[in-house]
């Protein structure tokens, strides 16, 4: 199983990706062996995750959120907050 998650950053940004397991990945932002965009921005908290089936759901997801805007961002990470995707037909 995979995950789709948003963090927020120490400078206000948000950084999206993907894993299997978001305790260890966060922890890794946070440390700064996440990525370079989060060492460089400082990973804060996880605003939003939901659970994906495969790594190819996850991927498309998260490049899907990546397109979308803050206030998008923003706006997921309040009404959705930790609750599953619901399915796609």
């Amino acid at each position: 199983m995979y995950f789709v998650y948003i963090l927020k950053c120490a400078d206000g940004s948000f950084y999206t990706g993907i894993t299997t397991d978001l305790k260890r990945r966060f922890e890794e932002h946070k440390s700064g062996k996440g990525g370079r965009y989060t060492r460089a921005h400082g990973a804060l908290r996880m605003l939003y995750r939901e659970k994906q089936k495969d790594r190819s759901s996850a991927l498309k997801r998260e490049a899907a959120i990546k397109r979308w805007g803050r206030a998008d961002k923003l706006a997921l990470s309040r009404s959705r907050a930790h609750k599953p995707a619901p399915p796609r037909h």
